[in-house]
């Protein structure tokens, strides 16, 4: 009977591993990477990349792969284990603050490269209005542009705001992580 239970136990965990894998597929991750991160959130003790590699039929170098990965984006932890010298990583449970990390690093990262090559663009389409010799229809583009520029550049602001929000845990005043029970 014990072993019924146990096989609905696995089969239960397997589905949310492959479903977070696929997930997080879609955010760039590789489908190896969610398994290791799926199978690392079930296990009740820190893992060395031996037993995860062991876990998952892979090697050894794949889970070193992954788990750096998974560090980067601050959702594995290495820990210190008393009396042994490998390596155990384990996943970070705060689902909040890992949706955090991940998504202010990726975030703060796309939006400093487009506001660095929108501005750069803005100053050389404010230089290019001063040539006189411009034709009316020419000037109007460039007029257009520079707006289209300026209202990006106001989106990214907020969006530099949004992930302040965010890194404070001021989100969590305007949504809260447990909803109000009514």
């Amino acid at each position: 009977m014990e072993d019924k239970h146990e096989e609905k136990l696995n089969k239960a965990q397997e589905r949310v591993i492959e479903t977070l894998a696929k997930n997080m597929e879609l955010y760039g991750i590789t489908m190896s990477t969610g398994l290791l991160y799926g199978t690392m959130l079930f296990q009740d003790k820190a893992m060395t990349l031996d037993e995860m590699g062991e876990a998952l039929g892979m090697s050894k170098t794949s889970m070193s792969t992954g788990v750096r990965t998974l560090m980067d984006l601050q959702m594995v932890d290495k820990i210190w284990k008393k009396g042994t010298r490998k390596d155990h990583y384990e996943v970070n449970l705060d689902w909040h603050q890992t949706f955090i990390d991940f998504f202010s690093l990726k975030w703060r990262a796309a939006s400093e490269q487009n506001v660095h090559a929108m501005k750069k663009s803005r100053l050389e389409l404010q230089s290019l209005l001063q040539n006189e010799e411009l034709s009316e229809d020419l000037k109007a583009r460039v007029e257009r542009s520079i707006t289209r520029i300026d209202n990006a550049l106001a989106y990214y602001d907020w969006l530099s705001r949004f992930i302040d929000t965010m890194e404070s845990h001021e989100i969590f005043e305007l949504v809260p992580k447990d909803p109000v029970k009514k």
